[in-house]
């Protein structure tokens, strides 16, 4: 009991001390500088999102440069799924949000 009871002094003690401690007065940071020129965003590197309704799942399709690269289907009743094409030849596998597989990244550097 006294070991329980010295735990709980101690607790206390951290506890008390760290509230009483105020913070120092705070500035507001600076606003961020503009980006250097020539750095502007580059639409077609973000993705076109295009939002269908077929049946009564919404499906939503996702392309970079034109090349349809992923698929989320969402049904009324159940979890999203999506459809990846992972080499880019239209073959597309499924996915749920529950697989934890490990997926090694494959980024176009050069495309001729």
């Amino acid at each position: 009991m006294p070991r329980v009871s010295h735990f709980a002094t101690l607790l206390i003690a951290v506890t008390a001390s760290a509230w009483a401690q105020q913070p120092p007065k705070l500035e507001p940071l600076p606003e961020p500088p503009p980006p250097p020129p020539g750095m502007e965003l580059d639409q077609e590197q973000e993705p076109q999102v295009t939002i269908v309704k077929k049946g009564e799942d919404t499906v939503e399709e996702y392309r970079v440069n034109g090349q349809l690269y992923m698929i989320k289907v969402t049904p009324p009743n159940g979890p999203s799924y999506y459809l990846y094409d992972d080499v880019g030849q239209g073959d597309f596998t499924r996915r749920s949000s529950q697989d934890s597989g490990l997926r090694v990244p494959k980024w176009v550097i050069k495309r001729w």
